[in-house]
């Protein structure tokens, strides 16, 4: 059944995340689904948010590492170790109308396409252009979101040199690809090129040692370094890449996994073990600060409908709210058990996110999941999950139905 929807504001559209809930004729109405997939089992599973209940589950290949799009159209499942990824249309769907957006309702649907190649890894997606990079080969693939909904992926590839894990970040026109370290392909790359899809290089190479970790937050993109970021802006579609380095007043480290705030443009990454770093890319040097946790971070996730917020999950079994302009740890709530961070780095320990108002953690020790209001900060309830959920996405919106 499809029902159209009027949201409330594009904000709204901007923060989508889902589930199935009723709809009222030109009333508010709430969709939220969860897409929650096991540490130790190939399996996905889609999730009414708001009622709490199992929609359908997808059994895959491998298990796997979730990524939406910013639409919150298609939920991509990455599974590295069977050199596969799968699509799944989240069955949620907006339409913008200016002032403001409809939205569409179906059924998820894992979709008949797949990906296959070796050891595919990051994945990066920027209005609606897709690149999905390969360890182990020696290009990454550029395609859209549209072309996998409509079950024809165009594939368009640029050549990277050498194979090696890297990052692609993808343009209407360009990319920006990653630089194998020359000296040892295995070890992290070394810079950042733009290049476009006839084989040209465009512009300068820019140096980024130690290459690691990306993310987008607004009209900016950003790679991680050992030496500061590399910040990504476009100029007439073409991209820009300026290196910002990190002060001389923070102590010696570096971010190696980034995130992008939405809402305000902000980044927030790892600084070691047990710190966080949030940068505001307009103030320069200046706009660093660290965050002290009191133990170390296992997950952490940007709050996309309250933007001064950010959420970090460490290892005591605590969830804490991260005040993203003050720096400051705000509220801090003890959720499960405690997870350490010995071990394999896969091992599986709890993932965060946001989905309207409720912060939704896995647990994957005690088969369930945790919903805290994001207002409260309190928990308010909890689902049990058989097996380890452990990677999550959440995908959806509120709106107001036109007619129904």
């Amino acid at each position: 059944m499809k029902k159209r929807i009027l949201a409330r504001s594009i904000a709204a559209l901007a923060v989508a995340i889902g589930s199935t809930s009723a709809y009222a004729h030109d009333e508010g109405a709430t969709e939220w689904r969860l897409f929650v997939a096991d540490q130790a089992s190939p399996t996905v599973s889609v999730i009414d948010a708001t009622e709490k209940a199992l929609i359908d589950t997808y059994e895959l290949s491998g298990p796997a590492a979730l990524h939406r799009t910013s639409s919150g159209q298609t939920v991509f499942a990455v599974q590295g170790s069977q050199g596969r990824v799968s699509a799944i249309n989240t069955g949620i769907a907006f339409h913008d109308h200016g002032d403001h957006a409809d939205i569409d309702v179906d059924a998820p649907e894992r979709l008949d396409i797949e990906l296959t190649g070796e050891r595919p890894a990051h994945f990066v997606e920027q209005q609606g252009y897709i690149a999905q990079w390969f360890d182990g080969e020696d290009e990454a693939r550029f395609f859209t979101e549209n072309s996998v909904l409509e079950g024809q992926p165009e594939i368009r590839t640029a050549n990277i040199e050498a194979a090696h894990h890297g990052v692609a970040v993808p343009y209407q026109h360009h990319a920006v690809v990653s630089i194998a370290n020359p000296d040892d392909a295995s070890q992290r790359p070394i810079g950042a090129r733009v290049v476009d899809f006839e084989g040209n290089h465009v512009g300068e190479d820019v140096a980024c040692p130690g290459l690691h970790g990306s993310a987008g937050s607004g009209s900016l993109y950003a790679l991680a370094c050992q030496t500061g970021l590399l910040i990504i802006s476009t100029q007439d579609g073409t991209p820009e890449i300026e290196h910002l380095a990190y002060p001389a007043s923070l102590p010696e480290g570096s971010a190696s996994t980034l995130l992008g705030g939405k809402g305000l443009q902000y980044f927030i990454g790892n600084f070691g073990p047990d710190r966080l770093v949030i940068i505001d890319p307009s103030q320069g040097e200046e706009g660093f600060q660290l965050v002290q946790l009191p133990t170390r971070r296992v997950h952490f996730a940007t709050d996309p409908i309250r933007p001064r917020f950010a959420y970090v999950f460490t290892e005591d079994g605590q969830l804490h709210k991260v005040d993203v302009l003050s720096g400051e740890l705000t509220q801090s709530l003890r959720l499960t058990g405690p997870y350490s961070m010995d071990g394999h780095w896969n091992d599986p320990r709890p993932r965060i996110a946001v989905a309207g108002d409720n912060i939704v953690v896995t647990d994957p020790a005690a088969e369930k999941l945790h919903f805290v209001d994001a207002n409260s900060f309190e928990e308010v309830d909890e689902m049990p999950l058989e097996g380890k959920p452990f990677n999550i996405v959440a995908v959806g919106g509120s709106g107001v139905s036109h007619h129904d």
